[in-house]
């Protein structure tokens, strides 16, 4: 799905416009991303929750070469869904 493709179906379920559904999911997205940066996770109740992890420096290879290369420590999300997200799967 894409994102035109949900703003539409939640314009169709909430009975918004289309220009109104888009600025409540960028709405959305940009406090998603304010609170994981600020506090490291988002739990939303029924659906699951984001978590920042924490990624270890570590060795790769370039697969073009095969030359080793290091990858730098990074942060992550994590997404971990709840039980009744998993449940209507």
């Amino acid at each position: 799905m894409t994102k035109a493709e949900l703003v539409a179906e939640i314009a169709k379920k909430s009975k918004l416009t289309k220009a109104d559904a888009e600025r409540a999911l960028n709405a959305f997205i940009d406090t998603a991303k304010k609170t994981l940066k600020k506090e490291g996770g988002l739990a939303l109740a029924g659906f699951g929750s984001f978590v920042v992890s924490k990624r270890k420096a570590r060795k790769g290879r370039n697969p073009q070469t095969g030359e080793e290369i290091k990858i730098k420590a990074s942060k992550v999300v994590r997404f971990r869904a709840g039980k009744a997200l998993k449940g209507s799967l």
